[in-house]
């Protein structure tokens, strides 16, 4: 099952269409995208054994964030041992340092970027979990259980700010307006063939620049789940960034930022790409 924001609205993606789920479901369920986290359960029920109507043709451009306004969004950081080497880091052994990207950060699949001035911003491409029932202190074993879906991630980072002053600024340097995005759509992990081994892609200007396997995280998506749960609730429609591959401009020789008028073309295996244009700030 694929579900996406189209301009604002829960839809279900049906052999490239577009369903509204609101209207299909006679009101039973809102239109709001976001909504439908606390209800999840219930709507996968009725998506799976519905009888949809034919879906919409829709511009992929129109696509919101599949979960545009989570409570928490959680974001593992040197979760690849090939990026923790890169950056000059230990491999992490009890829990990957984590961060937040703030919620209005949160863009969709097809975005223009505008870049801070003077900055040097850099890309990390991310498998997102979003939560679907409520996780805490939950096992690995039973962590998938709590997972709506996947979707693809870029956890967009200013660097200058991102580590300058007494103390690293993670959150506040990689949460400037979209430098979130995410989507095209959520896809359950019944969807899969191998929901823990993914293929992640990155390229700048069509030069790949990323490029790895789910397989390869250090704390896959469930044990992640596990040892964050052991600290906080997740909450029905939290978004969890699991971490990025090497490959990002801060670790290259010379190091290499996004400049106006390059493109960045993340995709990942079975989910999607996002497609984000960036542009000098007016």
């Amino acid at each position: 099952m694929r579900i996406a924001n189209l301009s604002g609205r829960l839809v279900l993606v049906v052999d490239g269409r577009a369903v509204d789920v609101e209207r299909a479901s006679d009101g039973r369920f809102a239109a709001d995208p976001q909504a439908v986290y606390d209800r999840w359960e219930e709507f996968r029920q009725w998506a799976t054994g519905a009888r949809l109507p034919e879906g919409d043709s829709f511009d992929p451009a129109d696509l919101g964030a599949p979960a545009p306004a989570p409570r928490q969004v959680v974001a593992a950081g040197l979760n690849y041992r090939d990026h923790a080497a890169e950056s000059g880091f230990a491999v992490p052994d009890t829990m990957p340092p984590v961060f937040t990207k703030f919620a209005t950060s949160i863009t969709g699949p097809v975005t223009e970027v505008a870049l801070p001035p003077g900055g040097h911003t850099d890309w990390e491409i991310e498998l997102v979990a979003v939560i679907g029932v409520r996780a805490h202190h939950v096992s690995a074993d039973t962590a998938w259980d709590h997972v709506a879906g996947l979707t693809v991630g870029q956890d967009i980072s200013e660097r200058i700010i991102q580590l300058e002053g007494p103390s690293p600024q993670f959150s506040l340097g990689k949460s400037f307006p979209g430098f979130a995005p995410t989507g095209p759509w959520l896809v359950t992990p019944d969807a899969f063939d191998d929901r823990d081994d993914l293929g992640l892609r990155c390229t700048v200007n069509g030069e790949e620049v990323q490029k790895s396997r789910t397989s390869d995280l250090i704390f896959s998506v469930p044990e992640l789940i596990a040892r964050l749960s052991a600290v906080i609730p997740l909450l029905p429609g939290d978004v969890v960034f699991t971490g990025t591959p090497a490959g990002v401009g801060l670790s290259r020789d010379p190091q290499r930022w996004l400049a106006h008028g390059d493109e960045l073309v993340s995709t990942i295996e079975g989910i999607g790409e996002l497609r984000q244009r960036f542009v000098a700030r007016a």
